[in-house]
């Protein structure tokens, strides 16, 4: 008679499957790494949406009007609100998109109203405010 019963397996042979189910039961061990892995990118995405579009910054900006002056010439009215002084880039295109010309404002803290002309090598169709960075106090 032999010593244990004919569908007992030994440690050597036992497959990994049947371990891992003797050992954790049927407790979803995938299902929960998975969701927290999940959860970790999720929140890591977020954050680097939020760095990415600035809203962790004090400065917003709000174009108010922009006209083309001349061939050489076009302007843009705009709000700018910061903590701190501000570098505004002011980029003039063309209609085929193409920029035609560029100009760095800088802006006082606070709430400024400011108006911002550029020059251009060829008349612009449009003309906007690319971006505005807090400036460090040490600058």
């Amino acid at each position: 008679m032999p010593d244990r019963p004919a569908g007992a397996t030994t440690g050597a042979t036992e497959s990994a499957a049947s371990w891992t189910r003797r050992r954790l039961g049927e407790t979803p061990v995938f299902f929960v790494v998975g969701v927290l892995a999940a959860a970790v990118f999720t929140i890591g995405w977020g954050y680097a949406l939020m760095s990415y579009g600035g809203s962790g910054s004090g400065v917003s900006v709000q174009v108010v009007a922009w006209e083309v002056e001349s061939a050489d010439e076009a302007s843009v009215s705009f709000q700018v609100n910061s903590d701190a002084p501000a570098e505004c880039v002011i980029t003039a295109r063309d209609a085929q998109h193409v920029v035609v010309g560029q100009k760095s404002v800088d802006v006082e803290s606070g709430i400024r109203d400011v108006t911002a002309t550029v020059d251009t090598i060829r008349e612009a169709s449009a003309v906007e405010v690319g971006s505005c960075r807090e400036q460090s106090s040490t600058r």
